[in-house]
């Protein structure tokens, strides 16, 4: 498993994405995986920059772990941020126009239905979301 740990400021998104295209080239992981991973890490990184700290500014680490059978990667953030469960908000009604729609939750709603799984915890003052995606394309 790598692990980055870095401010959680939006700055620091080229990092993280740079870091992560990092671990999936070493697995050669096919390009169109790479671009959706890379989008729902930014997607995720940069809500944890946005609301996780109101009161200021702190870390955020991402892992960042290889499993072989079948190849999977599954993409941890934990932060220390107010808590929060992404995975419990209602998805948005897409079937609605885009003005009668509520506005939020559409990039965490694109996020899980990229992903094959993603899990949840809140533990020892700490939220920790992970992202797993299988590395075959079906």
């Amino acid at each position: 498993m790598k692990e980055l740990k870095t401010e959680a400021l939006k700055e620091n998104l080229p990092e993280v994405i740079a870091f992560l295209d990092e671990q999936l080239e070493a697995a050669d992981c096919p390009m169109k995986l790479q671009m959706k991973l890379d989008i729902a890490v930014e997607e995720i990184f940069v809500n944890i920059a946005n609301y996780a700290y109101p009161d200021g500014t702190g870390t955020v680490v991402m892992q960042v772990e290889m499993l072989s059978d079948p190849p999977t990667v599954e993409i941890t953030f934990i932060d220390s941020g107010v808590p929060y469960d992404p995975l419990a908000k209602p998805d948005p009604d897409i079937t609605l126009s885009a003005n009668e729609r509520q506005i939020g939750g559409l990039g965490i709603f694109m996020v899980k239905k990229s992903m094959d799984d993603m899990k949840y915890q809140y533990l020892d003052g700490k939220n920790i979301l992970t992202l797993i995606k299988r590395l075959v394309i079906t």
